[in-house]
């Protein structure tokens, strides 16, 4: 049974119970420790923990734990928002699993991010699981926390348990062995001055509309959350010359170079464009196989026909390349479901 950090002192205290019960009472008395024990234990297993962990450059990263299962699940948020991107899922997760959420560096209640120091978001997610003993970890992103998971993918594959990308992938951006050149840098002070012309009020509604287009059938639902996090959210990222934080391209040198991915990922449709560069990688090396397959297709919810034939083939293609197999004829006869 793994015990969350902040019940060490409970389980302490329960040991040392137990030896004293044990010297007084004999069996019986050790028995009795035991079931009051489990009973301790199981109460905390619907308990949320939360906390800091130091990292590097004197910075602090936020996190929150729940849930005593025997496996680690690990959320990773988006640009803009927070843990509570996760609420939906956090509680139900913690049910059978030890659920941790944490905030990226300049988001929700950890350290702010800094111009001139060079850090990772992967090196502090691992900073994170270093710090609560977590040896290998299931890691679920969504958007940005999808590129800093297909970072942990390409690198430290040996750190998972399994991935999952959603809106996202290993980012075909610049890694931190390309720093910010001078032309780069000029550019971004042109369109930080543009945006503090705009003001940020105004980027941060135009963020949240253009968030909630794309929300699917339930985009209603999710419109006040996000308001509340976008309104939260410092814009810090918006109004300064970030560090490269992905990995980006110095993660897919790795992940072409090494060939010990064991299974992989998605294919996804997004405004009726199939981002193809996040399918192709599959295919790069033929001792990829899919043990797991994880498929996020928002389109086929939709009744935009365009959109799901689109996403059919995404399905297809994705599929095939993990598996090797020719799946159209199945989706054909037995519907999309049915692969």
């Amino acid at each position: 049974m793994i015990v969350t950090l902040a019940n060490k002192a409970g389980v302490t205290f329960l040991v040392q119970k137990m030896k004293i019960m044990y010297r007084f009472y004999g069996k019986s008395g050790l028995f009795m420790t035991l079931m009051l024990g489990v009973l301790f234990l199981s109460s905390c297993a619907g308990k949320q923990d939360s906390g800091y962990v130091p990292t590097s450059g004197g910075a602090s990263l936020y996190y929150e734990m729940k849930g005593a299962g025997p496996e680690t699940l690990i959320f990773l948020h988006g640009h803009s928002l927070d843990t509570r991107m996760w609420d939906a899922q956090f509680d139900v997760f913690a049910k059978k699993y030890r659920c941790i959420r944490m905030d990226f560096r300049g988001y929700g209640r950890s350290s702010e991010q800094s111009e001139d120091f060079q850090f990772t978001h992967m090196d502090d997610v691992l900073t994170l699981m270093d710090s609560l003993r977590i040896e290998k970890a299931h890691v679920v992103g969504l958007s940005m926390g999808s590129f800093v998971a297909g970072d942990l993918l390409a690198i430290h594959p040996e750190r998972l348990l399994s991935c999952v990308m959603a809106s996202g992938g290993i980012h075909p951006s610049k890694g931190p062995s390309e720093p910010m050149t001078a032309e780069e840098s000029a550019k971004r002070e042109v369109e930080i001055a543009a945006l503090k012309e705009k003001g940020v009020d105004q980027m941060k509604e135009e963020w949240l509309e253009m968030l909630v287009s794309g929300g699917g059938s339930r985009r209603e639902s999710i419109r006040e959350p996000l308001r509340a996090m976008i309104a939260d959210w410092s814009a810090w990222q918006s109004l300064h010359k970030e560090v490269r934080l992905l990995m980006g391209r110095d993660a897919w040198k790795v992940f072409m170079d090494a060939a010990r991915i064991q299974g992989v990922f998605y294919a996804e449709v997004r405004d009726r464009t199939l981002p193809l560069y996040d399918i192709d990688y599959l295919k790069a090396d033929p001792s990829v196989k899919g043990e797991f397959c994880r498929l996020l297709l928002p389109a086929l919810e939709g009744e935009d026909e365009e959109a799901r034939s689109l996403a059919t083939m995404a399905l297809r293609y994705g599929l095939a390349a993990i598996t090797g197999e020719d799946l159209t004829e199945l989706a054909d006869e037995e519907g999309t479901d049915a692969v």
